[in-house]
């Protein structure tokens, strides 16, 4: 072999080589540094998910060694207090059953109709099962229930009610607006300390939970007192969804802070958590006396059950999408009508602005801006209202729209705008915006 022959030969086994090895490296997803990142991404989104659905940072201490309200929930038959809370009544409040959670053998059960649903201790069954979606029962070695605490899942997942109405798949993020938050709180044997902290009576506690109605909660009730409008109506807002919140930045009706401050402040302040929160904002003794009288600006427990947690739970909410609308739930013609509206002539999209629907930065406005009262922005830090995320409209039309529901549809709320704004929309345009706006 002279010398070209055997360069020929060398340069097409160097290309083969080079073939192979290509080939073994394609499936890797790049260095050793993407990797690692690929795998701690993952790790977040495991371990935040755990702690969305199951985690209650240690609230148990407030639902049940001061409340009590695990001994409403067994009832007297099992060492607590009165009829028990069996799941027609948890059904009824709101509560969801995860049905992946149910063994095949009660699923079957239930659907011959030979489980109990007026009975209590099917409610505790369902507890022991993990199937109680956002409560969390913890039991004594002689079966009785110890104590519940509650996770984020309660308020911000509901089910797809694919195996009957409240029980079906987790859609983790949903807003759960046939929750009653006050009317299960109220089942509380003890709400002495809820009283003591507002300075009222346990009978005027009762009617203030029992005054919000499914679908809301008050979140500033601690911080302010403030349970009533000025027009008598309660102080309580929607519960709002947790998912499609990636890219958006003030994310709660009237701004307050990113996913994890929000976070960390329901975890200590609204769940009761035992942790770590910082806001000397809440020192403010005028704007939230009963917040700066108890020192909730500076909240340090020990051990603290919140804080390491925040990480892997911001992540897996960023993670959770807006969910499509489905199919024949919206006139595709109309909406691509409106589609050209949003952007043109009812100028929804200089706020709303598209792919996130709300505005990159500080997406807050006066109320001045929008045309409404300024009660619920006064009871924040920058008395101010966030400028709402469209994505996943669809799935929370049930409660109305705005913070507190005042708009009862998509129509009265394209109404309202039409007329602030002055856009003079014509009857089909109107039709055609609202349309679009249940595609999104």
């Amino acid at each position: 072999m002279n010398e070209r022959s055997l360069i020929k030969v060398v340069l097409v086994l160097l290309t083969a080589a080079v073939i192979v090895v290509g080939h073994s490296n394609s499936g890797k997803s790049g260095t050793e540094s993407e990797q690692q990142t690929d795998a701690n991404a993952q790790r977040m989104l495991d371990e935040g998910k755990q702690t969305f659905r199951f985690d209650t940072f240690g609230d148990e201490a407030f639902w049940s060694d001061a409340l009590q309200l695990h001994r409403a929930i067994e009832g007297a038959q099992f060492g607590g207090v009165g009829p028990g809370v069996s799941p027609k009544t948890a059904l009824a409040v709101g509560l969801k059953v995860d049905s992946d959670a149910l063994p095949q053998s009660l699923v079957s059960q239930l659907k011959h109709g030979r489980v109990n649903l007026d009975d209590p201790a099917t409610t505790l069954a369902l507890f022991k099962l993990h199937a109680v979606v956002g409560v969390k029962g913890t039991f004594k070695d002689d079966g009785s229930l110890q104590s519940v605490g509650i996770t984020c899942a309660l308020c911000h997942s509901t089910v797809d009610n694919s195996f009957a109405p409240g029980i079906g798949r987790r859609l983790d993020g949903w807003a759960n607006r046939d929750l009653n938050v006050g009317a299960i709180t109220a089942l509380s044997p003890n709400l002495k300390p809820v009283a003591d902290l507002l300075g009222v009576d346990e009978a005027t506690v009762r009617a203030v939970l029992q005054s919000w109605g499914p679908g809301k909660f008050d979140a500033e009730l601690f911080l302010d007192g403030k349970a009533f409008r000025p027009d008598g109506k309660s102080a309580a807002t929607l519960i709002p969804p947790a998912f499609g919140l990636a890219g958006v930045n003030l994310h709660t009706w009237t701004g307050w802070g990113s996913v994890t401050h929000w976070n960390a402040f329901v975890a200590n302040l609204e769940m009761h958590g035992q942790g770590t929160f910082y806001d000397p904002r809440l020192n403010d003794a005028t704007k939230f006396p009963i917040a700066a009288a108890n020192g909730f600006g500076n909240v340090r427990s020990n051990p603290d059950l919140i804080t390491a947690k925040l990480p892997a739970l911001h992540f897996y909410q960023l993670a959770i999408p807006a969910p499509a609308a489905p199919a024949g739930s919206f006139d595709p013609a109309a909406a691509a009508r409106g589609a050209a509206l949003f952007k043109g002539t009812a100028k929804c999209s200089t706020c709303h602005v598209p792919p996130i629907y709300t505005e990159p930065g500080w997406n807050m406005h006066t109320p001045e801006e929008i045309g409404i009262d300024d009660f619920q922005a006064k009871r924040s830090p920058d008395e101010r209202y966030r400028t709402s995320p469209l994505k996943g409209l669809w799935t929370h039309q049930r409660g109305g729209f705005y913070h507190d529901g005042r708009f009862t549809t998509l129509r009265d709320v394209v109404d309202h705008y039409n007329s602030f704004f002055g856009t003079n929309l014509t009857e089909q345009q109107k039709a055609d915006l609202v349309e679009y706006l249940k595609s999104l």
